[in-house]
Parts: structure tokens; sequence; C-alpha cells
């Protein structure tokens, strides 16, 4: 019988693992909601500052929920405040700030990519310093490649609800139906406590990133370091 998921990390001496996890979390969480403020103010909603969201703070973009939900369980949210009858560009600058946040954990995942192969082709750490910092950008990146493709997904209240719902007036009369967003709750928690779905997706990314870093690897050109 499993217990704490931490404990139970930290028992059988996968510490890298469990620091990277609760660091990649935490911040892949703050870079997304701060993907969609930026975007807010740019469409001239100014409520993720008034609201004091523009900030590094985890505890402001999480909540103590969402923390002790990450300390018990291992998952997380986050929430930022943006005001859509301000957007300067009406409903397609709902979708615009929808697409933001995913768009920063792509970005992340393309910056852990590319440091991972540098730490592959160049890096000069004595072990297990090479491992750890290998595997910490590696489940940095492929964390936030689950974040996007989770996000992404077209059921409320993700942020592909959002980006349909600004492209489309008959998605976003579909969306506005109480019914469909209780709906889209109860898939949302399908999906997140199913191993047999998540599970085959997390293998699948993590064997993207693999692939992604080999291959930035040879582009680079660096001898790999022993």
């Amino acid at each position: 019988m499993s217990g704490w998921w931490i404990a139970d990390l930290w028992q059988r001496g996968e510490s890298v693992l469990l620091v990277s996890w609760l660091f990649w979390v935490v911040v892949s969480i703050v870079l997304h909601e701060l993907g969609h403020g930026y975007a807010a103010l740019w469409q001239g909603d100014t409520t993720p500052r008034e609201s004091g969201h523009i900030t590094i703070n985890p505890i402001v973009h999480m909540g103590w929920i969402s923390l002790i939900a990450l300390m018990l369980l291992g998952i997380a949210w986050g929430l930022m405040p943006v005001n859509p009858n301000r957007f300067r560009h009406g409903r397609l600058g709902w979708a615009l700030v929808a697409a933001a946040g995913p768009a920063v954990n792509l970005l992340l995942s393309v910056v852990c990519v590319v440091g991972c192969a540098l730490v592959v082709c160049f890096g000069t750490f004595g072990e297990p310093l090479r491992s750890n910092i290998t595997e910490f950008c590696l489940m940095g990146a492929w964390l936030n490649l689950y974040l996007m493709c989770f996000n992404l997904l077209p059921m409320p209240p993700l942020d592909g609800s959002v980006i349909l719902a600004g492209l489309s007036a008959s998605a976003r009369r579909f969306y506005s139906q109480p019914a469909v967003q209780q709906f889209g709750l109860i898939i949302l928690f399908v999906v997140l406590f199913s191993g047999g779905l998540t599970t085959p997706l997390v293998t699948a990314l993590q064997r993207t990133t693999v692939f992604a870093v080999g291959q930035v690897s040879q582009v680079l050109g660096g001898p790999p370091a022993q």
C-alpha cells in the first residue's frame, strides 16, 4: 500500500525527481498564469495588475488550497483574473489571452530541451551532478509539454474551450450552457485521476523530449560529455 507520495519518493532515494517535480509544477503554473496576465494587459485589461497578480509569488497565483493539493496529491492549479469586456479585440482577445498560457509552457519546454542538450554536449560536471541536471531539464521539458496539451483540451474551464469560444460563436453558445460546464468538470477530474488516460501521454511526451534533446545535440555539434 502506497503512502504519502513525497515520503515514497524520498524513501526510494528519488530526491532529484521529487525536487524537480515540485519546482517545475510551481514555476510552470506561475509562468503560465503570467502569460495570461501579460496577454490581458496587452489587450487593454488592467485587471491582472489591479488584483496584484503580476507577480512571481506562487501563493498569489495558486492559492493555499492548490499548494496543499500539490503537497498531498502532487497536482496543482492556478488562476489569473481577467475581464474580457476590456479586451481591445473582443472575442478574439479571449482566444489570444487563453492561448498565451499554453504558449508559455511550450516556450519553457523548448528552453529545457536546449538546456539539456547543452549539458549533454558540453557539460563538464562530474557525476551525479551531470545526470541530476539532465533529469531536471527533461522533467521541465515533458511536464511543460503535458501542461500545454492538457490546457488545450476543449473542455471548460480549460484554455482550449476558451480559445474555441473566442473564435466561434457556435462554440461560445455551446460552452455557455451550464450542463456543458458541469460535464466538462467531470471529464477533467476523470482525466486527472485516471492513470490509464494520462500514463500513455506522459510516456509519449517523455520519449518526445528525449528525441528532441538528441536532435538538438546533433545540431549543436558538441561531443557528448563523458
